[in-house]
């Protein structure tokens, strides 16, 4: 857990990286030897840097990407093997499955930087971001059928909402490879660009969600999710809404609309 300029190269492999600049967190994985594989302990880092970064107020958007020529090629499969031979001795708290869900429910919007490939688990760890903007190099392939594995729940169900119920069949049951422009078509990515206008195109997106109102997007983006997964809780998404009809978001919302300037939150 190392905190780094978020488009340094660094040549010898470690958890992932982070960097601050202004009000956006960027976090790179860091093993592009192996396609930025994910090992255990990366998952431990992953977690801190989670809650690092969410106790953090002067923090408005998350980057996600990888270091090298892919995203990431997903969980290290001797990992897997290790924890189905003692999966009792399993660490709970770090399983994958627990980053992943802790990525979608992170209360500040979150960007997947798709700088190549997507593999395995780590589709799921790009989508349970709020947004994926992809190079049109891009490919990505689920394969749990042809390793004998049945996913787990939750990364099922996110793949449903998102997706849609006969994309979530096509990926998982065939273990079929997809280009980019099929990734656009389906919905897995939000915006597919060349590989020289990432960066801008990222750019964009985090100053455009770094200048909004904080607090009502973490009220929406809550109740989004949860509409998502059939688990609305409407009172709670109902009293957010009354709280920011009288909170200073608004007031300065207002103000900022009738004086044709910027918000400043």
């Amino acid at each position: 857990m190392t905190d780094a300029p978020a488009e340094q190269a660094t040549p010898e492999a470690s958890t992932p990286l982070l960097s601050i600049e202004g009000a956006r967190a960027t976090i790179r994985l860091n093993r592009p030897k192996h396609l930025n594989r994910l090992q255990r302990e990366d998952l431990e880092a992953l977690l801190a840097l989670f809650d690092r970064i969410e106790a953090d107020a002067a923090i408005r958007v998350v980057v996600l990407t990888g270091t090298g020529r892919a995203f990431s090629a997903g969980y290290d499969l001797g990992s897997i093997a290790e924890r189905a031979e003692g999966a009792r001795h399993d660490n709970p708290g770090a399983s994958f499955e627990v980053v992943v869900n802790r990525l979608e429910d992170l209360a500040l919007p979150t960007i997947c930087r798709l700088n190549g490939g997507v593999y395995g688990g780590s589709t799921d760890l790009a989508l349970a971001c709020d947004f994926r903007i992809g190079v049109d190099t891009a490919e990505m392939f689920m394969p749990a059928a042809r390793l004998g594995l049945h996913y787990y729940p939750s990364g099922i169900r996110r793949y449903v909402s998102r997706l849609g119920a006969d994309n979530a069949k096509r990926l998982f049951l065939t273990a079929e490879k997809i280009d980019a422009n099929e990734m656009l078509r389906i919905g897995y990515l939000t915006t597919l660009v060349p590989v020289e206008a990432l960066d801008s195109a990222v750019d964009r997106l985090a100053t455009q969600l770094a200048g909004n109102a904080p607090t009502a997007m973490a009220g929406m983006k809550r109740a989004i999710n949860e509409f998502a997964h059939g688990s609305l809780d409407e009172s709670a998404a109902a009293q957010r809404n009354r709280d920011s009809m009288s909170g200073a978001e608004i007031r300065e919302g207002i103000k900022a609309f009738a004086e044709k300037r910027p918000p400043k939150f």
